[in-house]
């Protein structure tokens, strides 16, 4: 009952703020950890209240018309792969290291993410080659899908900054790629963290389930400069996440 205090208030918070103006993965693994739960366990059980966020976000990009149907299926296939990967050497990192990774890589992912322009800012499209479209969006989608698969939190903005800026999407396009990418690597890790028994099942429906809650309450409110007025509520639970995980 302790872990499900803490995880689902903050999952669902994190819901909130990633529909808002993204980055909401920056505190949602830190919730498992935060409540005690191994890094192996944290990460898998993690992938399934995102994938259950990710299946909903997805379908309304789909819904709207914002997804390359062709591009997006290529993607997906470099997304699993490189999240199989990803997946296997996170399981194959000892317990020690990997937290000690995460305390290390997570502020670094928070600068990105924190840096990163409102989404809701217009964005320019710029001509683009549909074959450099193509390379670009499945290179991006083996890396950054294999990144995801070995931890996660800021994937959707590392992609998204990958398909604006390298491949040239228009910003609608380049989200729901991201989305279909951002799918298929949470569920190519779940399956492995799943087969490896790193997954606390019932922990993460109900993470899941308050993941949707906070995506669709946060899809519902009109805010303007998202950013400007989420990044400080990001900075005061990353820290008071951050002093509970060091202190064990």
């Amino acid at each position: 009952m302790y872990q499900y205090l803490i995880v689902c208030p903050l999952v669902f918070l994190a819901g909130l703020i990633d529909s808002i103006a993204g980055g909401g993965g920056l505190i949602s693994l830190p919730a498992y950890l935060a409540a005690g739960i191994p890094p192996h366990l944290a990460i898998g059980t993690n992938k399934l209240g995102s994938a259950m966020g990710t299946v909903v976000s997805t379908a309304r990009f789909a819904k709207n018309g914002y997804i390359k149907i062709k591009l997006s299926l290529f993607a997906a296939l470099c997304a699993v792969i490189g999240s199989v990967i990803g997946a296997h050497l996170s399981l194959l990192a000892s317990e020690k290291i990997l937290k000690g990774m995460l305390l290390v890589i997570l502020p670094i992912v928070a600068f990105y993410t924190l840096k990163k322009k409102d989404r809701n800012e217009p964005v320019k499209a710029e001509i683009r080659s549909e074959k450099k479209m193509f390379a670009v969006s499945m290179g991006a989608a083996l890396v950054i899908g294999g990144y995801d698969g070995f931890y996660g939190p800021g994937t959707g903005t590392f992609l998204l900054l990958l398909l604006t800026g390298l491949a040239k999407m228009d910003v609608r396009s380049a989200s729901g790629t991201t989305k279909v990418i951002n799918l298929s690597s949470n569920i190519a890790a779940l399956v492995t963290f799943l087969i490896n028994g790193k997954v606390m099942i019932p922990l993460g429906i109900a993470a899941g389930v308050f993941c949707i809650a906070g995506h669709y309450i946060g899809s519902g409110l009109v805010v303007k400069n998202g950013m400007k007025i989420v990044r400080p509520v990001i900075l005061v639970v990353l820290v008071c996440l951050f002093v509970k995980i060091i202190k064990g």
